[in-house]
């Protein structure tokens, strides 16, 4: 098939280098512009490493990104991973459409941590999906769902890279296999079942250690590896990672006060919250780098966070 990519970074180059390896045509890609200083975008260079034609629009709104995707003369468009707002005079041009990828089992978490939210709500199952993309926030009818469990310790990281970025790379194939062969249905999003989420960002990621065990180890994994949760220490910013919890169901029997560092070594420090302990494989303090809790020089006894 002839198709048409709307994307960028590492997700989007993927989904490109699947249907070049499987001999579809890629008529035209379509990335954001970079921002000043970021790094090249790798959906942008690997496009124009293969020779293929490239469009950075500022907004998919404006008439050149119309009159660009129409000379492509795609059978469909293909957008991986697009913060841009796209239109529906833009993702309606391909002969078949456009189809869109997005991290989570929408109806349920719209909007753009849909894959951090999932984890810190303490959810046992999340998933992708590919939908047609509409004028409203991830509203669009969808075409496919693709299911993947949450244990209780896996972390954003694991989710994504393991499981939602392969899988969606291949959904991608496969629904644009079935929309352009005429295969597929589309199912209307129940919207009794909608929920949106922002942005999970540094504000979201601050840890209450007054909060339950349960809470906070899910605030931890569901931000790892980023934003990063974080507390304080000394006044500075400390980020954990690599977190388990241990519940104490003994009344009385928690050790310390909550937010207090109980133990520290080289492979963990434990920290005490409402209803047992948190214990975190590594750490970041201030600007530095990600280091051993023995390395960041916490004795125990310490209360964070105070």
């Amino acid at each position: 098939m002839r198709i048409a990519i709307i994307g960028q970074q590492d997700f989007g180059k993927a989904v490109l280098e699947a249907f070049l390896a499987r001999g579809d045509e890629v008529a035209a890609v379509f990335c954001a512009p970079e921002k000043e200083g970021a790094r090249p975008d790798a959906l942008r260079a690997a496009a124009e490493e293969k020779g293929l034609k490239v469009y950075q629009f500022k907004s998919l709104r404006a008439p050149e990104a119309a009159q660009a995707l129409a000379a492509a003369k795609a059978d469909i468009g293909i957008m991986a991973f697009v913060l841009q707002f796209a239109p529906q005079e833009f993702v309606n041009i391909p002969a078949h459409g456009t189809i869109q990828y997005h991290p989570s089992l929408l109806p349920k978490f719209r909007g753009p941590s849909s894959i951090n939210w999932p984890l810190i709500k303490g959810e046992t199952e999340t998933g992708l999906t590919i939908f047609r993309p509409s004028d409203g926030l991830d509203e669009g009818a969808v075409i496919l769902h693709k299911r993947t469990p949450v244990s209780e310790d896996d972390t954003l990281g694991t989710v994504y890279f393991d499981r939602l970025f392969p899988l969606g790379v291949a959904a991608m194939v496969e629904a644009a296999d079935l929309v352009v062969a005429g295969k597929h249905k589309e199912l209307i999003q129940d919207e009794s079942g909608a929920s949106y989420e922002g942005w999970c960002r540094e504000a979201e990621a601050r840890i209450n250690w007054a909060s339950h065990v349960d809470f906070i180890h899910n605030l931890i994994r569901g931000c790892d590896p980023a934003p990063g949760a974080w507390t304080t220490y000394n006044g500075e910013k400390l980020q954990l990672f690599g977190s388990k919890k241990h519940l104490v169901r003994t009344f009385g029997a928690v050790r310390g006060k909550v937010g207090e560092v109980i133990a520290v070594s080289e492979a963990n420090m434990l920290i005490t919250a409402q209803g047992g302990q948190i214990e975190v494989a590594k750490g970041k303090l201030g600007g530095g780098k990600k280091v051993s809790p023995a390395d960041l020089g916490i004795a125990a006894g310490t209360i964070l966070g105070s």
